[in-house]
């Protein structure tokens, strides 16, 4: 199965409607990358990559600076679907977070699911596609096999 959507970020440091903060700061980073540093998001999914897309879910979770090259953070996430086909589902994915330019694209571990999502596994792929001094959009591939 191949399911494409986007992530909807306010980024981290855009004022009080930004979906990224700091849980522990323990090194500044415009990025969030600092080694030891922790920040939680709450980020919408839309169908597509306008901000007046549908909203059919959340990406909810954590990212850890774990890099002391300050290039990269692990993710913990959960896809937390509220509309649509998959209302109710979620998928759970880890796997670094690399600090990189525009259209660089990296791919974490979906090593789970709820509901319509149930045993699954497989990978996601982030493109990073569109960026402002407030906003960052991703293009998420998922790719999902069930056990």
């Amino acid at each position: 199965m191949h399911l494409r959507f986007y992530n909807h970020e306010r980024i981290l440091g855009s004022g009080p409607n930004a979906t990224v903060v700091y849980a522990v700061e323990r090194r500044g980073s415009t990025s969030g990358a600092g080694f030891g540093n922790i920040v939680v998001y709450d980020n919408l999914l839309r169908l597509g990559v306008e901000t007046d897309s549908p909203i059919i879910g959340r990406n909810q979770g954590m990212g850890v600076g774990s890099s002391l090259a300050e290039n990269s953070g692990l993710t913990n996430c959960q896809l937390v679907f509220t509309a649509g086909k998959y209302n109710g589902s979620s998928l759970a994915v880890q796997g670094l977070f690399p600090v990189a330019p525009l259209e660089t694209v990296f791919e974490r571990a979906i090593t789970g699911g709820t509901g319509r999502f149930r045993l699954a596994r497989g990978y996601l792929l982030t493109t990073e596609v569109r960026s402002t001094s407030t906003t960052l959009t991703g293009q998420l591939d998922a790719y999902i096999t069930f056990r």
